[in-house]
């Protein structure tokens, strides 16, 4: 082939784009068309990748990869949740038991009541005052002593 059959068909083909416009816009739309499918398909796979991720599917173990790509159900996170139990892929959520929850209101009550019996200070002059003997006094200052170091 020379290179003046070459140039002939680039001729052509700018000379069919040239005498048919209608030709050319019409291909330019078939591309911009191919293109938006190619990106409705990646955004309808994000999609259906973030639905399993809101599900709590791992998408990186193998067997989650095989459910993914049978699933054909609700795209909503609590039917796929339900579908992969029942695949066994994931365990069942475990909704804390009545006796758990009433464990932990009775600690919080604990918790309340005693941050409300707080003992006042002790007034440790007024009690050295009050003491009547010297073995009473050294009895008050070993109390303190004590108090002081175990806050």
């Amino acid at each position: 082939m020379s290179e003046f059959d070459n140039y002939d068909s680039e001729y052509q083909t700018e000379e069919t784009d040239t005498r048919n416009p209608l030709r050319a816009r019409m291909k330019q739309l078939e591309k911009e068309n191919a293109e938006a499918k190619k990106l409705l398909a990646e955004a309808e796979t994000a999609r259906r990748e973030l639905a399993f991720v809101k599900a709590g599917i791992d998408l990186t173990s193998p067997a989650s990869k095989y459910f993914v790509k049978g699933y054909d159900g609700d795209l909503d996170p609590d039917a796929i949740r339900q579908a992969a139990v029942e695949a066994q892929l994931i365990s069942p959520p475990v909704a804390p038991s009545q006796t758990e929850e009433a464990q932990a209101w009775n600690r919080t009550a604990k918790i309340a009541a005693g941050s409300q019996t707080a003992q006042p200070p002790v007034d440790w002059a007024r009690r050295l005052e009050d003491a009547t003997s010297s073995q009473e006094v050294e009895k008050i200052l070993s109390e303190a002593r004590a108090a002081l170091q175990n806050p």
